[in-house]
């Protein structure tokens, strides 16, 4: 395996920037502003100079499954490399995607807009060509850029996207073994058992060893892991087969079997309570692939083989006098559901669905062991990247840099509330168009085009979300505010339409109605 990857990097080099010299030419960009205002606080170390950039990002990783978080339903899970990110950076637990959904969490990391702005609003919605993706900026500043792995917005398409000077990728959600990537243009085949997330990083350290070192760099690292059907690389198959499974709280919530009154469902939507016999619900999950035990198990045994390769690229950084200077952000596209309200997977506004891990580390800029309370979004990302770059960002970007938040500033203006909104997909009718807003304490969701109750959870004192309080006559105020600010947001950004996306195919996802238009 290992000779058949050299050989596919070398051919791979060999074809060059092919796919660059073969694009027409894009349009040019308006020039980004560079910051011309001293920082507020003079302790905190400038960002000026422009810095290299690492993004690592991973499929369906939930948030609290890192070993050092402890997560009650996998308490045995190992996960060293991000645990040391964690230790020796910074890492932030209210981190929120403003949609649960691949593409279009992608999207918005890549543009720093919400999903009704870059119409990306499902995994087959094509790619605007309008859209501006802020790699294009580091492009503009002179960095030398990469992307490397699952790209998953325009359905299958694998074809090398603007923004890049080097890329390798696969169609659709590609494959954990013996993958064929798109590298630079040309078809790269890898055989002899060649596991994906390994393969990404033979190609992302090679992309570091060749780049001009006079140049500022930026890597996007987009593992496959841990996407459905999990599989773990050979050393970690059945690493952890015989661990115990926790269920989540609310797993029998919905169970119509249930009588246990302190878990029974309270004030639950219809919708959830059917979805558990169905793709996404624990009864038929994947429509009986898998059991429940043999599910959770693979994730973490996937998880492991992708941890070990986050690994060597922070080795990468260490032996080459890199690691103090360079910006690693590790960040899930979406949550993930393990039995919670007896759902699986994500596009639910539950935290599990739509909170994700983010860790950041720079030793140069941030403290080791720094914790921010703040919540953050997907949409943040870009414009954080841009300051490291030394520009302001896009005006078309709603996030904000984390960068204060990260070197432990005081912002007494960030936001105190998060947006969230999932529109309804084609291939998965049993799940219904979503808004939501998030404070510190309460969360309230509005479910469009169905005869069903919304939703409203007190967190602070309810943080498993088992207790429906919509109905409550002393929150009732708080619920109409929230009502409100909901479609304050819509106005406010341009969300009053829901985008819609020709979709002419049977549906994947829905076993009541197979092979049916």
């Amino acid at each position: 395996m290992i000779r058949y990857c050299l050989l596919s990097l070398l051919l791979s080099f060999a074809v060059g920037s092919w796919a660059q010299q073969n694009q027409p030419a894009p349009k040019p960009l308006p020039k980004l502003a560079r910051p011309s205002v001293a920082r507020p606080n003079a302790a905190r170390p400038s960002v000026a100079r422009p810095r290299n950039v690492i993004f690592i990002l991973s499929d369906d990783h939930r948030y609290d499954f890192m070993s050092f978080m402890k997560p009650a339903i996998a308490p045995w899970l190992e996960t060293p490399n991000l645990d040391r990110i964690r230790r020796e950076g910074a890492h932030c637990p209210k981190a929120f995607v403003t949609t649960a959904l691949c593409s279009p969490s992608r999207a918005s990391i890549l543009t720093g807009m919400f999903s009704h702005q870059h119409t990306v609003v499902d995994n087959v919605a094509p790619e605007p060509p309008t859209l501006t993706y802020f790699p294009q900026y580091l492009q503009q500043a002179g960095y030398q850029t990469a992307f490397l792995g699952k790209w998953h917005m325009g359905d299958e398409d694998d074809r090398p996207r603007k923004g890049f000077n080097h890329w390798v990728s696969f169609r659709g959600q590609g494959v954990y073994y013996n993958p064929v990537l798109n590298v630079d243009g040309k078809q790269v085949e890898h055989r002899d058992s060649a596991y994906i997330a390994d393969v990404l990083t033979d190609y992302a350290l090679n992309f570091l060893n060749r780049r001009d070192k006079d140049k500022p760099f930026f890597m996007y690292l987009s593992h496959k892991s841990v996407h459905h059907q999990f599989q773990p690389s050979r050393t970690d198959r059945n690493r952890f087969a015989q661990s115990p499974i926790q269920y989540p709280a609310s797993f029998y919530q919905t169970d119509p079997r249930n009588q246990n009154p302190e878990t029974k469902e309270s004030g639950v939507p219809h919708w959830v309570r059917r979805q558990r016999y169905s793709w996404h619900g624990v009864d038929y999950l994947y429509h009986g692939s898998t059991t429940f035990d043999s599910f959770v198990r693979d994730y973490c045994e996937t998880l492991r083989s992708m941890d070990t390769s986050i690994g060597r690229v922070l080795k990468y950084l260490d032996d080459n006098g890199l690691a103090d200077n360079t910006l690693v952000i590790y960040m899930g596209d979406n949550g993930f559901m393990f039995g919670e309200h007896g759902l699986i997977d994500k596009r639910t506004a539950y935290e599990e669905s739509m909170r994700v891990p983010f860790l950041v580390r720079c030793p140069a800029l941030i403290k080791a062991g720094t914790t921010v309370p703040q919540m953050i979004q997907n949409v943040d990302v870009a414009p954080t990247i841009l300051e490291l770059a030394g520009l302001q960002k896009a005006p078309q970007m709603v996030g904000r840099s984390i960068m204060p938040l990260l070197q432990g500033q005081s912002v007494p203006d960030w936001r105190d509330k998060i947006f969230y909104e999932y529109y309804w997909e084609y291939d998965f009718p049993h799940t219904p168009t979503v808004h939501a807003v998030r404070t510190d304490r309460y969360k309230y969701v509005r479910y469009h085009g169905i005869w069903d109750t919304n939703e409203f959870f007190d967190l602070e004192k309810d943080p498993n979300e088992m207790n429906n309080l919509i109905k409550d006559p002393q929150h009732q105020t708080t619920i109409k505010e929230m009502a409100g600010q909901i479609y304050d947001w819509l106005e406010r950004t341009g969300g009053m339409e829901i985008p819609l996306k020709r979709t002419v195919k049977p549906r994947f996802g829905d076993h009541e109605n197979k092979n049916t238009y």
